[in-house]
C-alpha cells in the first residue's frame, strides 16, 4: 500500500547527492496520561532545517560498528533494519542502531547505556561520555519506526531510520551539551499531537503520527509493518513494508 505524503518546501535545485545513511532516536516519556517525545531546536545559522524542531540524530560513524555494546541489537530489529530499498547489510544495520545512540548522547547529554561487569575498555571520541560513566551503548531497547530517504534536489539527503526508546532507558546524563552555540539550543519534552510541533518540518511530522499510532496499539512490538518515506514518480510516498 502507498499513499502520498506532504514534504517539506526546501529549495531542490542542489545537483544531485546520494544519500546518507542516518539515524534518529525518539525519546519517549510515558510516565503521564499523554506520552511526551523529547524534541529539540536547531541553531538558525545551521544548513540543514535551520530553528525547527527535531529529534536528535545525525549520519552514522565508522567508530559505530567496532563500539562494545551491553547487549546485542535484537535479531527482530536488525531484521527491520534491512527493510526497503537499498538493501541494508547486517553490519551497516547494528551500526544505524548505534548511531542512534550515539547523536543522541552528543546533541542532548542523555545517554543510554548499562553496566557491564568486567568491561576495562575505555571508549573514547564520541563515546567517552559512556566510558566516564562506567556505561556501554545498550541498543536493546530501541524500536524501528520509520525509514525516509530525502527527495533528490535537496541541499543534503539522508537514508535516516527513526527509532524509539522510552525514556526509562536513560542511564546517564551529561550537563552542559545543549546551550545558545550549540547545534541544538533547547530541548522539550512534548506531548504527542501539541500545538508545539506545528512549525515542525513536513517529515517530523509524518513520523510522529507513525509513533503516535503505533504507542496507541499498546506495547511496541518489532513485528509491525514498516512506514518507508521514498520520492517515487515525482511525489513523496508511503509504503507499509510488511512485518
Amino acid at each position: 500500500m502507498s499513499e502520498t505524503v506532504e514534504v517539506g518546501k526546501e529549495a531542490d535545485h542542489h545537483p544531485y547527492k546520494r544519500p546518507r545513511d542516518a539515524a534518529t532516536l525518539m525519546l519517549v516519556d510515558r510516565s503521564g496520561p499523554v506520552p511526551k517525545v523529547l524534541v529539540g531546536k536547531r541553531h538558525d545559522k545551521v544548513v540543514f532545517m535551520p530553528g525547527k524542531f527535531v529529534f536528535p540524530g545525525g549520519s552514522v560513524d565508522k567508530t559505530d560498528n567496532r563500539v562494545p555494546v551491553a547487549a546485542p541489537v535484537p535479531a527482530a530489529l536488525e531484521s527491520n533494519l534491512m527493510k526497503g530499498s537499498p538493501k541494508t547489510p547486517t553490519s551497516r544495520a547494528r551500526s544505524l542502531a548505534i548511531a542512534a545512540i550515539r547523536e543522541a548522547c552528543e546533541e542532548t547529554g542523555l545517554c543510554l547505556g548499562r553496566k557491564v561487569e568486567g568491561t576495562t575498555k575505555k571508549l573514547n571520541g564520541p563515546w567517552q561520555a559512556f566510558s566516564d560513566a562506567g556505561l556501554l551503548p545498550d541498543p536493546s531497547g530501541l524500536f524501528l519506526i520509520a525509514r525516509a530517504i530525502t527527495p533528490p534536489g535537496r541541499i543534503k539527503r539522508f537514508d535516516t531510520r527513526f527509532f524509539t526508546a522510552d525514556a526509562s532507558s536513560i542511564a546517564h546524563r551529561v550537563e552542559g551539551v545543549v546551550h545558545a552555540d550549540a547545534e541544538l539550543v533547547e530541548l522539550v519534552w512534548v506531548e504527542l499531537g501539541s500545538p508545539h510541533l506545528a512549525d515542525a518540518h513536513a517529515m517530523t511530522k509524518n513520523v510522529l503520527n507513525q509513533l503516535q499510532k503505533r504507542l496507541a496499539l499498546g506495547p511496541l512490538h518489532h513485528d509491525a509493518p514498516l512506514p518507508f518515506f521514498h520520492w517515487y514518480d515525482g511525489k513523496m510516498q508511503m509504503d507499509l513494508i510488511p512485518a
